[in-house]
């Protein structure tokens, strides 16, 4: 076999394992949870500040809007105003408002392959604008709880894209953040 044809087997392996540890089977419809095999870089650093890994839930997959959707994010607990910091290196791809996430950010990975949803936040960094260059850890906004969030329970809710070549921030397949921000590589 060729090193192409043993990297390819490579990655299709790898993708096998990385479906089947992100499928989860969820309420009384017995519906897997739609996810991508291919996760995006590791090293992320957690997106909110002073909230160590230990202290991350897994809620991929939950039911939420009445059950009529799955969640396909973790939510960050954190008091309103607490510093959101971008997760990885890349560049401000869309600074957007929706009735859901409230006052977002989407973030591309430096090499273009991934994407970073930041949402519900309470507001920007000062001189934050999209198609700037961002370095991991840099203040990209605060923790609230626009859009959809329970007022009482202001978070982050992060979301984790993997990107086809020339898909625009509203795609890409899901990627459960949960196991690249508790137990990084």
């Amino acid at each position: 076999m060729t090193r192409t044809g043993v990297a390819i087997a490579l990655a299709l392996a790898l993708a096998a394992i990385g479906l089947a540890s992100i499928v989860r089977i969820t309420g009384p419809s017995r519906v897997p949870t739609p996810s991508v095999a291919a996760a995006p870089a590791v090293g992320l650093l957690v997106p909110v500040v002073g909230v160590p890994r230990a202290a991350l839930r897994d809620s991929w997959g939950e039911a939420r809007g009445d059950g009529t959707r799955l969640h396909h994010a973790i939510d960050i607990m954190a008091p309103i105003g607490t510093a959101v910091v971008a997760a990885g290196e890349g560049r401000v791809e869309k600074l957007f408002t929706s009735d859901l996430g409230g006052l977002t950010i989407y973030e591309r990975s430096a090499d273009g392959r991934t994407i970073y949803y930041y949402a519900h936040l309470d507001r920007y960094a000062p001189t934050l604008a999209e198609g700037q260059p961002v370095r991991a850890g840099q203040t990209l906004g605060a923790v609230g709880a626009s859009g959809d969030a329970d007022p009482g329970a202001p978070h982050l809710h992060f979301e984790v894209h993997r990107m086809a070549p020339g898909q625009p921030w509203w795609q890409g397949a899901e990627v459960n953040p949960y196991s690249l921000l508790a137990h990084p590589a």
